[in-house]
């Protein structure tokens, strides 16, 4: 059983956009996720405008590796690093922590992603 960041069974971050490195609509990671995508996020203007002037437009469809683009309120598995970077810099969009996946804690302290849930 895959856990969540409250140490409880982790539930879908979301399927419309169908989100999650499997795009299964969970947090899930695994070895061949590089990124670690287990932050379950809830898109902000601010956060998806840094992501962009970071390299990362998450607003642009790329129909190839069956991503839609996001908008504001589109929640979405998160590379745990680029939370935690864009936490630092002011901008980290919230979180939900059931749907966070636990391996979220190997990059971010809990008291973080606690002040940031959704």
């Amino acid at each position: 059983m895959e856990l969540n960041v409250l140490d409880t069974k982790l539930i879908a971050c979301c399927y419309e956009p169908i989100t999650g490195f499997y795009r299964d609509g969970f947090c899930k990671t695994g070895l061949d996720d590089n990124g670690k995508h287990t932050v379950c996020a809830v898109m902000t203007r601010e956060f998806l405008e840094y992501s962009k002037i970071q390299g990362n437009d998450l607003t642009t469809p790329m129909p190839m590796y069956n991503f839609p683009g996001l908008k504001v309120g589109d929640k979405w598995c998160l590379c745990a690093t680029r939370w935690l970077q864009a936490y630092k810099a002011g901008v980290a969009p919230p979180v939900v922590l059931e749907a966070t996946h636990k391996k979220s804690l190997d990059y971010i302290d809990f008291t973080s992603l606690l002040e940031a849930k959704f």
